[in-house]
């Protein structure tokens, strides 16, 4: 290699360097603020800004004339995702344009461009479909897990001295993520004039525990008949502990299937991909041919049968 073009390239990768750090990281302080440039009184939006918010009205006035969304605003709710559903339609075709060209890129050297294009388009609100159910899913999780101690709170509060309402008030605020959420919801409901068992029973029903089911029926028992309803939640708060000891134990077990169940999912379509990274034209018959392309959906088909089969063989209801 000739010493000057080494020397060349290393003294850009150099000036790049500075430019990074001190350009995008670091840049300098402006002598003036951009606050005292501005005019008093008006608000400065960018133009990436006002495209953002066209867009993103346009698409809620599309969204909003459908009766069924392919992302609602409760199951973003229960994702836990503060954005609106049309801010998060457009950041995911924002990132299926994304992925359509790398895929464009991909089968470029095989002559595949539009059908990589095509199915990584479609793949990414597919995977951001799955992205929101597996963010429920473990926002459940958690909620089920902090019962116990949600439970054992509110005995507290009310062993105190504290009325009901403002135990479930101080608990959701006390509490970590989602029970505070979902206590703040219930808070804010029972302001509204709708009654606090009824809450409880439809976050229950929304979270899909058992566990704080037994929460709202105790509570509306309570209000219905009376009694020390501290005594009561100690001896809910025990059951459910004991329960989420059980739950623990059988996740532990069933670990190990769960992990060969990813393993066996992801597997091929790892090694399907990386060989049409590594040899293009060894893969390019399942696109090229009448018989490669049914054998390349019958496979599809085989693979989120055999995924749904696997899912159901390693969940333990409890």
């Amino acid at each position: 290699m000739n010493p000057g073009i080494l020397v060349a390239g290393i003294s850009i990768a150099l000036l790049a360097g500075l430019v990074l750090v001190f350009l995008v990281i670091a840049p300098p302080a402006p002598r003036v603020s951009a606050e005292r440039r501005r005019a008093p009184g008006v608000d400065h939006v960018s133009m990436l800004s006002r495209i953002t918010q066209r867009t993103t009205a346009a698409v809620d006035g599309v969204v909003s004339k459908q009766s069924r969304r392919f992302f609602g605003p409760e199951e973003l709710e229960l994702a836990g995702i503060r954005s609106e559903p049309s801010a998060f339609v457009v950041m995911v075709a924002s990132a299926a344009s994304v992925m359509a060209l790398v895929g464009v890129l991909l089968g470029f050297a095989s002559g595949t461009s539009l059908l990589w294009g095509f199915l990584f388009a479609v793949l990414t609100p597919i995977g951001a479909k799955v992205m929101l159910s597996m963010r429920t899913a473990r926002r459940r999780d958690r909620f089920a897990d902090q019962v116990d101690s949600t439970v054992q709170l509110m005995a507290g509060g009310l062993r105190a001295g504290h009325g009901l309402s403002r135990t479930v008030g101080a608990v959701a605020s006390d509490s970590a993520s989602p029970t505070s959420e979902e206590l703040s919801r219930v808070v804010n409901e029972t302001r509204l004039g709708r009654n606090l068992a009824d809450s409880l029973a439809v976050t229950a029903q929304r979270m899909r525990s058992d566990d704080f089911e037994w929460l709202a029926q105790a509570v509306a028992v309570n209000q219905e008949t009376g009694g020390n309803l501290a005594e009561v939640l100690d001896q809910v708060g025990k059951t459910i502990r004991q329960r989420n000891e059980i739950r623990r134990h059988v996740k532990a077990l069933s670990a190990e299937g769960r992990l060969s169940a990813i393993v066996l999912v992801c597997l091929p379509v790892g090694v399907f991909l990386f060989l049409s990274l590594v040899q293009p034209t060894y893969m390019s018959v399942f696109f090229t041919s009448i018989f490669g392309m049914i054998a390349l959906g019958v496979a599809v088909i085989l693979l989120i049968l055999g995924a749904i089969w696997v899912s159901f063989a390693v969940k333990v209801k409890f």
